[in-house]
């Protein structure tokens, strides 16, 4: 895979600009996307690093300790799971646009998941990665038969974990807090990405937006942690790599742990920094040690 360049994608309209993507940096003033036939110059919303591209964050950081936390709630995709572990299947299936295709496809996923939180017109994840699918197809003038959409759809039921998540989970695990997943996707889509993970059993709960039928950022999401695993907020840890959703949790009131992937991702200028910054799932056990 090309180690010296970014992709970038266009916005769905002014509201889904406002919206980052996991290991998304500042945002660049255009970029070429090429499908076949179809050169095209686009205004770019999104700088993606790729975390398998680029340098990793230092490890080692010094951090506070974390009084008081029970209980993690993970995000799933991007955090527990690479998204872009699609990426290979999608450069077998249109050679030359496996990478335009991941990336795009990704971007439209969390612009359509904010603009039907927007419009009040709820979906679910799966129906609206589906859609994303679609059309980031359709704007690289790619074929996508529905033979190619069904390999592509079930590729994300089986994303690929960070090598980082199982032995952080277990050293999580092993000092008795409880454990959870936390995320827009949809239930079927979380237990068998977990499933094939192999750390199913090493979570105490998946909680999934479709309980409230609104995807994140809004408070209603978050809210879900503290009642679903029976802890009190502040005992609550909300542990993510998307500096986006980090600050969707802080702005909920939750301790928020944020996996910086990416020595070059900066946080987000919303007004919410996380309280603690991590490299790895791995980092977390030593904050909470008793």
């Amino acid at each position: 895979m090309d180690t010296s360049r970014r992709t970038f994608v266009k916005t769905v309209g002014a509201a889904a600009g406002a919206l980052p993507v996991a290991g998304a940096g500042p945002a660049a003033a255009s970029a070429t996307i090429r499908g076949p036939g179809r050169p095209a110059t686009e205004p770019a919303a999104f700088d993606f690093l790729d975390p398998r591209r680029h340098q990793a964050a230092p490890a080692g950081r010094v951090q506070a300790r974390a009084e008081g936390i029970e209980a993690f709630a993970f995000d799933a995709y991007g955090t527990l799971f690479d998204v872009f572990s699609v990426t290979a299947l999608c450069e077998e299936l249109f050679p030359g646009n496996g990478d335009a295709l991941a990336q795009r496809w990704r971007a439209k996923q969390l612009q359509y998941s904010l603009l039907r939180s927007l419009m009040g017109r709820h979906r679910d994840f799966w129906l609206v990665t589906g859609d994303a699918l679609v059309n980031a197809a359709a704007g690289l003038g790619l074929d996508l038969t529905p033979a190619r959409q069904d390999r592509l759809m079930e590729a994300y039921l089986t994303l690929v974990a960070f090598p980082d998540v199982r032995p952080g989970l277990e050293a999580l695990k092993a000092r008795g807090l409880k454990l959870a997943i936390l995320s827009n996707g949809e239930p079927r889509m979380l237990e068998a990405a977990a499933r094939s993970a192999g750390i199913g059993t090493l979570l105490d709960d998946i909680i999934s937006v479709e309980e409230v039928k609104i995807f994140k950022v809004s408070p209603r999401v978050y809210n879900l942690g503290p009642e679903r695993l029976g802890v009190d907020r502040s005992a609550l840890g909300f542990v993510s790599s998307n500096a986006w959703d980090v600050a969707g949790a802080a702005s909920a009131g939750l301790t928020t742990f944020w996996i910086q992937r990416l020595e070059a991702e900066p946080p987000e200028e919303l007004g919410f920094e996380a309280h603690h910054v991590v490299s790895a799932l791995t980092d977390l056990a030593p904050l909470v040690e008793a």
